[in-house]
């Protein structure tokens, strides 16, 4: 019998809401951060809205490409 899929962590959605809302505040579309951390951008479509579960690599690959860091990307408050 297959398992069920988990619902999306607290965690997961917390990431892709701070990596969505840094990558508008810097004006860059998905094709743009798509680009510079070598990813498609569909991929990381999935991972703003919390669809795709995320390893830690790539987690560090789109802080680097938006030249931030990986934990301001999973810190709940600015700051």
């Amino acid at each position: 019998m297959p398992t069920k899929p988990r619902p999306p962590s607290a965690e997961r959605i917390l990431f892709g809401q701070r990596l969505r809302a840094e990558r508008h505040a810097q004006g860059l579309t998905l094709e743009d951060v798509a680009e510079s951390a070598d990813m498609n951008w569909s991929y990381i479509a999935q991972v703003e809205r919390g669809t795709r579960n995320i390893g830690i690599d790539n987690m560090a690959a789109l802080a680097a490409a938006l030249d931030v860091s990986l934990a301001l990307l999973l810190s709940k408050v600015d700051g």
